[in-house]
């Protein structure tokens, strides 16, 4: 059993001088290493997955450009109990997307992808939607591109179909509407960052997974990480994702996946402490990149975002932090950096139920909780209902009957079955039903657990459609046969 194993299983500490050689440099230090005052409050951090049985965690602390303290909690794989290690590798959904703004500036670094290019010169297939959109549009979120893992979830399509970016574009480019004109709004689209990697591949004539693993993986010795956009590839010592069932045992959920660019990073925690460590040195892209990176986009209007190149840009307890998160199936990930402590928590589960961005600040608060200026906040409380005052409009059978039927969108290339059933409206997406709730307000509003639908009429009154709103989705309409 490797010494980082024996290490994660017992509690004790992976403590190394550098960043790189993580599993090497535990194995040589195993007997001599001595924890981090702080090491047991990163441990109690994770108290609730570190048990026989259960998945969990990998973190890794970075200080100073080095790796102070990396540890297992819980399992990689519950059908054969391997632990989670340092060494587990992990799928760390959107956390992909700072590797992806990072490809697209080494190329513009290349000369061959400008930030104000537009989408479409290396794209044609997306429509013209009457405004120019450009690459640095694409990489702040600007884009008003709807999601593609929204409008997936809006069609009834499987979370098990692997996508590659090629199947996402065929989605996008059916879109006739944006969510905004490209510049006037923010609003997060795995669909801007699905094409920003196909820019990338287009623009370098070569694949992008590989441009990554050339410019960007291999320079820093990131050996075990890569973009995954062959579902059958064998990933050495992977760790299986799972939710937990309100019993309290554990189901297997681990999407398949192709596609690379909005997600579809396997990585470990020592990985990212490499990757981390770079925003220092600027060993790959040099320190304009890095500042490049790190700098906010901002909108026509002037308005100046939280989201930078990949990265949110955020504040924690008085201290400008980095950090972006990620999830997909049971995978959640999160990775938070406080420059100004030379501090940073690299941290991937293999289990849907645990809050990583509280997680990363309890560790925060732990290794160096003295130097933060403020006081932790206190939790936050529920969030206020969006629901409309008053009570939901009633509807007469009649009224319902007038509503059931078929309704069709090309965008979605997908079929809505509204039927009512018991007195009440219900309709089916797939394979899923559900019931539509009335909502108070106007006429023909009702609300689903992950959308709201609003049917609309024709001059003459009688039922024409719905319009679908869901998060990122705005105003997709589906007419009725």
């Amino acid at each position: 059993m490797p010494g980082v194993t024996r290490l994660a299983i017992t509690g004790a500490v992976v403590a190394v001088a550098a960043c790189c050689g993580l599993a090497a440099a535990a194995r040589g230090q195993q007997e001599s290493a001595s924890p981090p005052a702080w090491a047991q409050a990163v441990d109690a951090v994770f108290g609730e997955w570190d048990r026989p049985g259960s998945p969990g965690c990998a973190v890794a602390v970075s200080r100073d450009g080095a790796v102070a303290y990396a540890r297992g909690y819980g399992l990689a794989d519950l059908e054969h109990d391997a632990p989670i290690t340092p060494d587990s590798v992990f799928y760390a959904g959107s956390v992909s997307k700072q590797f992806t703004a990072m490809a697209a500036a080494l190329a513009m670094g290349q000369g061959r992808l400008g930030p104000d290019d537009d989408v479409r010169t290396y794209v044609p297939e997306l429509p013209d939607y009457g405004r120019t959109m450009t690459i640095r549009h694409l990489l702040h979120h600007a884009s008003g591109l709807r999601d593609v893992n929204t409008l997936l979830v809006l069609a009834g399509r499987r979370d098990d179909e692997a996508f590659d970016n090629e199947g996402v574009l065929r989605i996008v480019a059916r879109q006739r509407a944006l969510n905004f004109p490209p510049g006037d709004g923010h609003d997060y689209s795995n669909s801007g960052y699905a094409l920003l990697a196909l820019a990338v591949e287009r623009a370098t004539s070569t694949p992008f997974p590989a441009f990554a693993d050339a410019h960007i993986f291999a320079p820093l010795g990131m050996t075990a990480t890569h973009f995954h956009t062959d579902v059958a590839r064998v990933v050495k010592h992977r760790a299986w994702a799972y939710d937990r069932r309100a019993d309290g045992t554990f189901a297997l959920n681990s999407p398949q996946n192709e596609r690379a660019g909005a997600g579809g990073l396997f990585t470990t925690v020592g990985d990212l402490a490499r990757w981390d460590e770079n925003f220092y040195s600027g060993r790959v892209g040099g320190p304009a990149t890095i500042r490049l990176l790190e700098s906010p986009g901002r909108l026509n209007d002037g308005t100046v975002l939280a989201y930078a190149w990949g990265l949110r840009i955020a504040s924690y307890r008085g201290a400008p932090v980095v950090e972006h998160s990620g999830s997909l199936g049971g995978y959640r990930a999160h990775v938070f950096r406080v420059r100004g402590a030379r501090t940073s928590v690299s941290l991937l589960c293999n289990v849907s139920g645990v809050d990583t961005g509280a997680a990363v600040r309890r560790v925060a608060d732990a290794v160096i909780g003295g130097w933060f200026t403020e006081k932790p906040a206190s939790a936050p409380g529920p969030a206020a209902a969006s629901e409309p005052p008053g009570p939901a409009r009633a509807y007469s059978a009649s009224e319902l009957a007038a509503l059931a039927g078929t309704y069709c969108s090309d965008e979605l290339e997908s079929c809505y079955r509204v039927s009512v059933n018991d007195g009440r409206l219900e309709l089916r997406r797939g394979t899923a039903r559900a019931v539509l709730r009335p909502r108070a307000g106007p006429e023909g509003e009702f609300r689903l657990p992950d959308s709201s639908i609003r049917f609309t009429r024709s001059a003459d009154g009688s039922v024409a459609g719905l319009l679908v709103e869901s998060g990122r989705i705005r105003g997709l309409a589906f007419s009725k046969r």
